[in-house]
């Protein structure tokens, strides 16, 4: 079965923010960037568990291209995606756990 997702407010204003930065570096960076979020939400929908938790319930997904991790947690037979960030920040999800 594959998992609903919804994306926290936090969430989807960091991955637009990343969005940006990287269209900024080149242009159609920031396409590739979103097509790399895409794809891991999709493989975390299919397979959620498959991810290892980081800290109670909140597990991390890294992208393979950039150097971001999508952290997030299962409710029900949603997934809540409660952060998009970089390695700069990484305890920034801590606070929406």
């Amino acid at each position: 079965m594959i998992c609903s997702v919804r994306f926290l407010t936090e969430a989807a204003a960091e991955a637009s923010d990343a969005l940006r930065w990287y269209e900024s570096r080149r242009s159609g960076l920031g396409t590739e960037f979103v097509e790399a979020v895409d794809h891991t939400v999709s493989r975390i929908a299919k397979n959620p568990v498959a991810f290892p938790k980081v800290r109670g319930e909140v597990r991390r997904a890294v992208l393979s291209r950039f150097p971001y991790a999508v952290y997030f947690r299962l409710v029900g037979d949603a997934v809540v995606v409660l952060a998009v960030l970089g390695r700069q920040h990484p305890e920034r999800w801590q606070s929406r756990a």
